[in-house]
């Protein structure tokens, strides 16, 4: 067995961070705060009670928290019967898991929305097991979510790599000891996705399936 391929999901498999930018930046408007879409896109990743402390800080309202996030549920779940998958997604996971790679998510999805999700990646039956928001008390910068991935792979660490869009997802992997692997589909600068840790950047799902030999899922262990 090769490892573990672990898996975030928007912005990685998935065009969904600007689908969550508007939906956030409307929550916040309904809730009376008018929130920059850059500093918005920049927070996409981050569960959203961490989302929400960052950009309206430590001294907001918590009472309003609740709220926002219902906000942000309900306006993202508008496109969930159209939400788009980066071109060559499923065809990646599907190429690691032929050539023995685990292949599992890990992302802060959950229920409805992780499900439509996995609909327009379209590769269920390679996808081993999903960490989700559900499954962990921290989310991720913190390690937790990878460190539950490579657990429902039964790989240790240095068996596994993660591939994200978001300096969240790269000090998550670095924190848990896994490779880190950055795709700029996301939005984020390749110096930011560097300077958190990744090992190699790449352009999108795509271009990462083009070199993958090249790459930390190249031939030997993971």
């Amino acid at each position: 067995m090769a490892g573990a391929a672990i898996f975030d999901v928007d912005g990685t498999l998935t065009d969904t961070n600007h689908l969550h930018v508007v939906a956030w930046w409307e929550a916040f408007r309904q809730a009376g705060h008018t929130v920059p879409m850059p500093d918005i896109h920049r927070a996409v990743g981050l569960g959203s009670g961490d989302l929400i402390e960052r950009l309206l800080g430590a001294d907001r309202d918590p009472e309003q928290d609740e709220g926002i996030s219902s906000a942000h549920t309900v306006l993202y779940g508008t496109y969930f019967d159209r939400l788009p998958a980066f071109r060559g997604a499923g065809d990646l996971l599907r190429t690691l898991a032929g050539r023995d790679w685990q292949v599992v998510l890990a992302t802060s999805a959950s229920g409805a929305e992780l499900a439509a999700l996995r609909r327009a990646v379209d590769a269920d039956e390679v996808i081993r097991a999903t960490a989700s928001s559900d499954d962990v008390e921290r989310g991720k910068p913190s390690a937790e979510p990878v460190e539950l991935a490579c657990r429902l792979a039964g790989v240790t660490p240095e068996r596994a790599v993660f591939v994200g869009d978001t300096v969240w997802d790269m000090e998550a992997a670095t924190r848990a000891g896994v490779g880190a692997v950055a795709l700029l589909s996301g939005g984020i600068p390749r110096a930011d996705l560097e300077r958190a840790g990744a090992d190699a950047v790449y352009r999108d799902v795509a271009d990462l399936l083009d070199h993958l030999d090249d790459s930390p899922f190249g031939p030997g262990p993971g």
